[in-house]
């Protein structure tokens, strides 16, 4: 609080007529002694010393405006309203020992100035010292009937110092000022409950709803305290007493159900929770809460049942609301219906884009459906911004931007993901470490993009997408192809039947020139695909011409020719029937 706000402007005005009715009777009498003439100059002076000073903190030019005072002060030392404005701005400067120094002398000057007060009670609570400030508030408010409106502010200084007894008379004090009102009422309750009375804490409660009848919000507040002390029976009868005068509140009516079932009479719960949800009133986020908390629950006909009712509501009532298009998309999800959910995240992003769940499903959604990295993208996009400090869409975005080959800016968004994750979440860092290794290879780093993926197997020395890409990528390099065969060799044993990794497995041994296994592994790479690849055709061709079989070697290159991932040779291979590299 700022007990002294747009105060200068009246002490401006109050000091400047002061000092003119001053100077006009001074010129009022016919003759001044030379003293008393000297006395009068040196007014003169410093009041104007006091408005130039005054119109520099006006201008909020505080060095100079406390320059001008000081020279004012030196001038007039016993002038409170210099001391005063030299206080306030060194209050404002956080000079608060000095500040609390200048407005003592100013109050004593003027003990029953109302501002001055103010200023010292703030200089207080700069100072950490709530009681103290309290102490000068209490008696500026004892003073006049007219100061009674700072209640509040000393409410909450006698919270801030604990001091809960007056804390309690303080609110007694404003509630009759401004009557009685929630927050009141609240600050109330949480003494009470602080200092073990609940009577009190409920009593509270209680006079609140009967000032505002017809309001479920203090209905439900008293609820809460009722249910969360222990007196679940007193709640539940709180609730169906208001119900009977209120019955459209659908608010009461999920209290109803959510008492009703922690007494274990479901089925008497089920039917508040069907009223409730026949409501227009009840918020769509209320109802998807209630939804998602009951998909959790063990599965059952009666449960489905209820479901299926349930969602009937949501979607005639509230069509447009993000959180329930969200939790029916949760619900297809469960149910295996990845098309339906998908669609109903999408609904619910362009409802509300900041609803970090349905992005994240969306995004992962697709990428396991459709493949389609442009589509994707634009997701992945919308995550970073409205969610620009959150690694995992940073690393999404990445991810998509690599798969089109946009890889500057794929190393850009998953360098981002790394600096915000700071290895917090080590799986993120084991995937991030990943596509930076395969996006670093791609930009022509290699050893940069192997200092990539040496980190992430010190998280997981089996990350299977590392462990191939890097012994591939090593093999084509025909470098540290002993340590490739180690990672490979790794895959092959965990997984004998991926075509990919056995691809691998083949090339590596290839470019150690064991070409007897290389073709073992190539042929079982062929045989666990349905629809082999250009380059394993390939791989396989030029692994038949190193064991002499050049006709077999160009049977397979021909069957690679015209498929995608081939090599930039394979035509001159076929032309000159010889392998190249």
């Amino acid at each position: 609080m700022n007990l002294f706000q747009n105060n200068i402007s009246k002490a401006v005005l109050t000091l400047s007529i002061a000092c003119f009715l001053g100077v006009g009777d001074t010129f009022a009498q016919e003759k001044l002694s030379r003293k008393e003439r000297k006395e009068l100059d040196k007014n003169v002076k410093g009041d104007r010393l006091f408005v130039e000073g005054q119109r520099y903190m006006m201008l909020e030019e505080y060095d100079k405006a406390y320059f001008y005072f000081g020279k004012a002060q030196e001038l007039k030392p016993n002038e409170p309203a210099i001391k005063f404005k030299m206080a306030e701005i060194l209050a404002r400067a956080n000079d608060t020992d000095k500040a609390l120094e200048l407005g003592k002398e100013a109050i004593e000057l003027d003990p029953g100035n109302k501002y001055y007060n103010l200023l010292i009670a703030e200089v207080y609570k700069k100072k950490n010292k709530p009681a103290q400030a309290a102490e000068v508030l209490q008696g500026l408010m004892d003073s006049s009937d007219d100061n009674q409106h700072y209640i509040l502010e000393l409410a909450s200084l006698y919270l801030t110092a604990q001091d809960f007894d007056n804390a309690l008379s303080a609110l007694d004090q404003a509630e009759e000022y401004y009557g009685v009102v929630e927050q009141l009422t609240v600050q109330k309750q949480r003494i009470y409950l602080r200092k073990n009375n609940l009577n009190k804490a409920i009593e509270e409660g209680e006079k609140l709803i009967e000032a505002h009848p017809g309001n479920s919000s203090y209905v439900l507040a008293l609820v809460e305290i009722l249910f969360n002390n222990g007196k679940g029976n007193e709640a539940l009868a709180l609730v169906e007493e208001s119900l009977e005068t209120y019955p459209q509140q659908p608010e009461l009516q999920m209290a109803a159900f959510t008492l009703y079932k922690e007494r274990g009479e479901r089925e008497k719960a089920n039917e508040y929770l069907r009223t409730a949800f026949e409501s227009p009133e009840l918020e769509g986020e209320v109802k998807a809460k209630a939804f998602a908390e009951l998909m959790q629950e063990f599965r059952t006909d009666d449960r489905e049942q209820l479901l299926q009712e349930l969602e009937g509501h949501m979607v005639s009532l509230h069509p447009n609301d993000a959180d329930v298009q969200t939790v029916l998309g949760d619900r297809e999800l469960f149910a295996g219906n990845n098309e339906k959910a998908l669609q109903y995240y999408q609904q619910s992003i362009s409802i509300k884009p900041d609803n970090a769940h349905a992005l994240q499903s969306v995004i992962t959604l697709k990428f396991e459906m459709d493949q389609d990295f442009e589509a994707i993208e634009k997701y992945t996009e919308i995550g970073v911004d409205e969610f620009s400090d959150r690694a995992e869409f940073w690393f999404f975005d990445g991810t998509a931007k690599a798969a089109q080959k946009k890889h500057e800016e794929a190393k850009e968004s998953l360098e981002q993901a790394d600096k915000l994750n700071r290895g917090r979440n080590k799986q993120l860092s084991q995937l991030i470490y990943g596509q930076l290794g395969d996006t670093y290879h791609s930009l022509g780093e290699q050893e940069k993009a192997y200092e990539f993926y040496d980190k992430g197997l010190e998280i997981n020395p089996n990350d299977e997408h590392i462990l191939n890409n890097y012994a591939y990528f090593l093999s084509l390099s025909k470098s540290k192809l002993d340590k490739a065969k180690q990672m490979s060799e790794k895959l092959v044993r965990k997984f004998p039947d991926n075509s990919t990794y056995l691809d691998t497995h083949a090339w590596v041994l290839f470019q150690l020139e064991e070409f007897d296994q290389a073709k073992n592994y190539m042929e079982k790479a062929l045989a666990a695909d349905d629809s082999p690849s250009g380059i394993m055709y390939e791989h396989y061709g030029d692994i038949l011409y190193q064991l002499g079989q050049k006709s077999e070697a160009l049977k397979y290159w021909k069957k690679a020719e015209g498929k995608e991932e081939v090599t930039e040779l394979l035509a001159q291979k076929i032309k000159n029937k010889q392998y190249y590299e």
